[in-house]
């Protein structure tokens, strides 16, 4: 069985993507309730700076159809907390609100920022105190933790490894399957339709091996992002990989 490719962007509350994506005058919950009829997932920024309330989350449920899916990004100081000071207290309070998303919880995005170097034994005890309910991206933006002994402690904690493409970054980021799903974030203010069926040729020995994959593009000030979102899953649609 072909696995599902999902697109998406980064947050979804642009009033500015009218009437380039949404609808002119759009506002509010009009925002998500169009995103969510146009596109499978999108990634919520608001929640990296704070845990999200019972009823913003009914919310975001109420507005988007039952097959959408929601990766979170975990909040940052819980974050932190987690992996640099006590996982088994930490983290609890990071994932305990994100659990009514329920079946539309697609990910957790666990953002480690650069600057905050490899230690496998934080890591190993990050891994160990999550819920195995409970589905993680990790992005490790220091160049310290791209190494086998990060991947392999992901792979045995079913963990996914998030590829991410950087505008400065002359090389493209490896794919590497570590959990049950493959996770991108394509941060390029643009991609040429070429680029995009690269991607797409990339992904396909994944998604026809039945992995999910979602692609998450960067917010950008008209809604280019959202074009590409739409774009690369004509192309998959288009090939037989949607």
């Amino acid at each position: 069985m072909t696995g599902r490719l999902r697109t998406g962007t980064s947050g979804f509350a642009y009033p500015g993507w009218a009437p380039r994506f949404y609808p002119p005058g759009a506002r509010g919950e009009a925002l998500l309730r169009f995103y969510g009829s146009r596109l499978g997932t999108v990634e919520l920024n608001n929640t990296f700076y704070r845990q999200p309330s019972p009823s913003a989350v009914d919310g975001w449920l109420a507005a988007t159809p039952s097959d959408f899916r929601f990766a979170v990004k975990a909040q940052r100081g819980g974050s932190f907390r987690s992996l640099q000071v006590d996982p088994t207290d930490s983290v609890p309070w990071l994932t305990g609100p994100l659990r009514r998303f329920g079946e539309r919880l697609g990910t957790v995005l666990f953002r480690v920022p650069d600057g905050v170097r490899r230690s496998d034994e934080r890591l190993a005890a990050l891994l160990a105190a999550w819920p195995v309910d409970l589905p993680i991206a990790m992005e490790f933006q220091d160049p310290s933790w791209h190494v086998d002994e990060t991947f392999a402690a992901l792979r045995g904690a079913g963990a996914a490894l998030v590829a991410t493409d950087l505008p400065d970054d002359p090389e493209l980021p490896t794919i590497r399957r570590t959990g049950p799903f493959l996770y991108l974030r394509l941060r390029r203010e643009d991609y040429t339709a070429d680029e995009l069926r690269a991607w797409l040729d990339r992904l396909e020995p994944f998604l026809a091996d039945g992995l999910d994959a979602y692609v998450f593009f960067r917010h950008d000030e008209v809604g280019r992002g959202a074009e590409l979102a739409l774009e690369l899953a004509a192309l998959a649609a288009a090939g037989g990989l949607a």
